[in-house]
């Protein structure tokens, strides 16, 4: 197709120089590369590269002032800006691309949302517009891409992304971190596998010393789909053979030296200085016609591309599947859009039933399932661990240090309960007193645990609400009100209830557990023991109790001393019992409230909070939601348009035959 394009506009008499009214691109087009071109060109009209999917293009990098622009304009015929410093300072992406029907050339430039369209006489001074538009800041870069869309007759569908010319030293007003941010571009454009690094380097440096050869070496280390073009050939011959023969650096694709288009001269002036200079000049003749001049650069450029490219379709095709498939399927997950109180009722008893599930799998299966990894949701694991906490609080509380006070508090408790009656019977009211004091201990702990259990039974409530309604902010709003308000009666209740056990274990001394008389009897039937030696030992061993410090009882009578001793043997067991009741109490209320918090008072408090505000309000759902719907299908089109892009290009190499490059 290039070869018939070219004859048409040839003279009678063709002459060599008319190739070059053409960009050299062109006469390497053929009818085989372009649908390749055409499929990759589509997709990138269609932005895929939004969906994280990379596409073969040509990167463009050198060190400042290598010639990078340049060599751009040798293959486009276009003239770009020129300038000291950097003049490229925003990734410039340069669409070329095939526009026989049309009269005269047509290009714009796509940046920011707008199209601009210019021609080739003010191209360099629109593209300067447009990137001081995108930059805004002096003299600095930004990776915010510009594109340049170049519709010519006898261009090829092919895209060159030109980067920002990588300096160590700002220069004309630019930031300080001018080279990081340089860098990090380029590393952005030149990372992906399927990008083809064209390095542009200067024949006046050494090779090894040039940035943009150190950033490719990092992420092509082996230099495959690296190709070097040397610039400035006829300023620095000597040596030049050797440089790109020896190839110290890695360029895998191999080097193309050219000759840069000088002052005034035209294209076709240039194309015919650059044959001649490597066909007279003493030493860069010898360098092989295969790696020397524009017209090579393009044909090599054209090849590579298309080989990368039917390389990585394939791949590009699964990509594009693949996300094609996640999109549809997060779509599928997301709620419905409510339209109707009838569709919002619906959605309520939805997140409402699987919100109570949650709850009843952590709250009262004790499942671990759904919070693997969030210990704070292993609710039964961690009641039972604050109810321990609160046994183990309440026996350290109470009891006094039977190392040094042994009999203390129970001679106290005799001397005020002292009655007229024989003088060695223990009288009910000092066990009945004693007991009234260490339940009043156990009431001034309850508050603690209450708090303590309910606070983090209203956050795990929460928690899980919140996440099963996490589309609508209305209803989490609501939810969590009445929630908290639901909480803070049971809250109230318990601590009522408990109150009233406490009561009623300060009126009754009562138990049916037989280790009551099995315990009292074995502490008692040491007393004959105890009283033999307490005036003559300063430290007693009582089974059960331990090492008892009895030398402070010398000093009491001795018939106070058995009565408090019997008091003591007596309210151990009992004490034992009642406290192990009163804490199984509490578990038992627990678990019976927390089982009517779920199953029952939850759902009857949110409908209750749900019919004063209106339950179609609540199901609202939240504007990030609506966007991400709307993103959703955006994407969800855009990868269908791809996949029939790569379709049609796949249909026709069914068609035609199969394709290799």
């Amino acid at each position: 197709m290039g070869d018939d394009r070219a004859s048409v506009r040839s003279e009678p008499e063709p002459k060599p120089v008319l190739v070059a009214h053409t960009p050299p691109l062109a006469a390497f087009c053929n009818d085989r590369i372009h649908p390749l071109l055409d499929a990759i060109h589509g997709l990138r009209n269609l932005m895929v590269m939004e969906e994280g999917i990379h596409l073969p293009t040509i990167v463009v990098v050198g060190d400042q002032s290598s010639g990078k622009s340049s060599v751009l304009e040798s293959l486009t015929g276009i003239n770009l800006p020129r300038g000291q410093g950097t003049c490229t300072r925003v990734p410039l992406i340069m669409q070329l691309q095939d526009n026989p029907q049309a009269d005269r050339p047509k290009l714009y430039l796509d940046f920011n949302g707008k199209v601009v369209p210019t021609d080739e006489d003010n191209i360099a001074k629109a593209i300067n517009d447009a990137t001081d538009e995108i930059v805004r800041h002096g003299k600095g870069v930004s990776n915010a891409p510009l594109t340049l869309v170049i519709k010519k007759y006898g261009f090829p569908d092919l895209t060159m992304i030109d980067l920002p010319g990588i300096t160590r030293v700002p220069v004309f007003g630019q930031p300080e971190n001018i080279y990081e941010q340089i860098s990090e571009m380029t590393m952005e454009y030149i990372r992906p596998e399927e990008s083809i690094i064209l390095n542009v380097l200067s024949a006046t440096v050494d090779f090894s010393t040039c940035e943009s050869i150190r950033m490719s070496q990092m992420v092509d280390k082996t230099g495959r789909r690296t190709l070097a073009v040397v610039t400035k050939a006829d300023k620095a011959p000597e040596g030049l053979l050797e440089k790109v023969t020896a190839d110290d650096v890695n360029v895998g694709l191999g080097y193309v030296c050219v000759r840069s288009r000088i002052g005034a001269e035209t294209y076709e002036e240039a194309r015919q200085e650059e044959a001649k200079l490597f066909d007279t000049h003493p030493l860069l003749c010898k360098i092989d016609k295969s790696i020397v001049g524009v017209p090579v650069l393009a044909q090599k450029l054209t090849q590579i591309q298309a080989t990368i490219i039917a390389k990585y379709l394939p791949e590009i095709v699964k990509k594009i599947n693949d996300k094609l498939d996640a999109n549809l399927a997060e779509l599928e997950r997301m709620p419905n859009n409510l339209s109707s109180l009838e569709d919002a009722t619906m959605a309520f008893m939805e997140i409402m039933g699987s919100g109570k599930e949650s709850l009843r799998k952590v709250l009262l299966r004790g499942e671990l399932d759904e919070y693997l990894d969030k210990k704070d949701m292993h609710c039964t694991a961690r009641l039972v661990e604050m109810l321990n906490q609160y046994y183990n609080e309440l026996q350290n509380y109470i009891e006094y240090n039977l190392t040094t006070n042994f009999l203390s508090e129970e001679i106290e408790v005799l001397e005020e309960a002292k009655g007229i009656g024989l003088p060695d019977v223990l009288p009910h009211t000092a066990f009945s007193f004693f007991l009234q004091r260490k339940m009043k201990a156990i009431s001034r702990k309850l508050p603690s645990l209450v708090v303590r259990v309910w606070d983090y039974i209203e956050g795990v409530v929460i928690q899980a609400l919140m996440q099963h309604s996490e589309n609508y902010p209305q209803l989490q709003s609501s939810m969590k009100r009445a929630a908290s308000s639901l909480i803070k009666k049971m809250k109230g209740k318990m601590m009522n209830r408990m109150m009233k056990i406490v009561e009623m274990e300060k009126l009754t001394d009562y138990t049916c557990n037989p280790e009551y008389l099995l315990e009292r009897n074995k502490l008692m039937a040491q007393q004959d023991h105890f009283f033999n030696y307490y005036k003559s030992l300063s430290t007693i061993k009582i089974e059960g109790l331990g090492a008892v410090y009895a030398v402070h009882l010398r000093n009491h009578n001795h018939q106070l001393v058995r009565l408090a001793f019997h008091l003591k043997m007596r309210m151990t067991p009992y004490w034992k019992i009642a406290l192990r009741r009163f804490v199984d109490t509490v578990a038992l209320h627990l678990r019976f409230s927390v089982h009517n918090l779920v199953n029952k008072e939850m759902e009857k408090e949110i409908r209750r909070e749900l019919s004063q505000r209106g339950i179609n309000r609540m199901m609202e759902e939240k504007p990030e939601m609506a966007e991400k719907r709307e993103k959703l299908n955006r994407n969800i089109k855009r990868l269908r348009e791809s996949a029939d892009v790569v379709a049609q290009f796949m249909n026709r190499i069914a068609t035609d035959g199969d394709y290799n490059g």
